[in-house]
């Protein structure tokens, strides 16, 4: 596969960007790959196992002379990041990110990019619950979808450039406005990763339980919360505080379903039960159909290789 962008910069280096930098590599997509993370441990990490052709010790050190430039960092710190690696920017560069909120991110990155510097926000949905830069892995993207979120004016050529690569790094894409975005992910992932935590923090406060039945007993239900709770802290303390609104609309919603559905247990009402239960599962069938998870009792995970 030919080179897409003659040089990438990726800044912060965890799960998303070291897989980005495998998955590159593997198809050839890259000329260089230069990385950037702010602690010196995962800097040292990332010279250690290869991660990126060039590990730099500044912000600006790594965008200077990137054709794309993509900030994996939480997203609460999009903006200063930005701010700081402005000055450094190559005219005519594209500037991505992939954090899983899309509005707060343009309004806090958007004001810092220069004139002639083409900003793409994107956001991959794939992960794991691992992180930092020994986690990522090629073959994370495969048959995921990456959403592209074009800012207004954004450059037709720039924005499917960007597409060009992740569907290369193996991905699916699709456009999307940043209001919708959130409000999706608000339902796909945000509110579904908060009730996992209150779930995983329900059962830490019954302490009797979770020092040794929990823990000892615990079955699929159980195993799927801790694994979605067991994700980066400092990524999803700044998911739900950028997008507020659309989570409190859906976790809004998703108390009045079961509210609906403690009146049917009290009330004894099976009917409903079993009604809401049948509808529900098709929503699983057709996740596995449209190949975004397996039905195999690992769902996919297990890194390949």
């Amino acid at each position: 596969m030919s080179v897409i962008y003659d040089r990438v910069a990726l800044i912060g280096l965890g799960l998303i960007a070291s897989s980005m930098f495998w998955a590159m590599k593997r198809a050839g997509l890259a000329g260089e790959v230069t990385g950037y993370a702010r602690s010196q441990e995962t800097r040292d990490v990332a010279r250690e196992i290869g991660l990126c052709d060039r590990v730099c010790d500044s912000a600006a050190e790594a965008v200077e002379g990137a054709d794309l430039v993509v900030l994996c960092v939480p997203v609460g710190v999009m903006g200063a990041v930005a701010e700081e690696i402005a000055p450094a920017l190559k005219p005519g560069a594209t500037v991505s990110d992939v954090g899983s909120v899309k509005k707060a991110v343009i309004e806090a990155v958007g004001p810092h990019l220069p004139q002639g510097v083409h900003f793409v926000p994107a956001h991959p949905m794939a992960g794991t619950e691992h992180s930092g830069p020994r986690s990522g892995f090629a073959e994370l993207f495969e048959n995921k979808y990456c959403l592209i979120v074009p800012v207004e004016g954004s450059d037709r050529g720039a924005v499917e450039r960007l597409e060009a690569l992740w569907q290369a790094m193996g991905a699916r894409t699709d456009e999307m406005d940043a209001d919708h975005h959130d409000l999706v992910c608000a339902v796909t992932s945000h509110t579904p990763h908060l009730i996992a935590y209150t779930m995983v923090g329900v059962a830490d406060d019954l302490r009797r339980v979770t020092d040794s039945e929990v823990i000892k007993y615990s079955a699929a239900g159980f195993r799927d919360f801790t694994r979605i709770a067991a994700s980066d802290p400092t990524m999803w303390r700044d998911v739900f505080l950028t997008n507020k609104e659309a989570t409190l609309e859906v976790l809004g919603r998703f108390t009045e379903e079961l509210f609906a559905l403690q009146r049917a247990i009290r009330t004894g009402d099976g009917d409903l039960l079993h009604d809401y239960f049948t509808r529900t599962r098709s929503i699983r069938r057709g996740i596995i159909e449209a190949g975004q998870d397996t039905d195999a009792p690992d769902f996919g995970r297990v890194k390949k290789g």
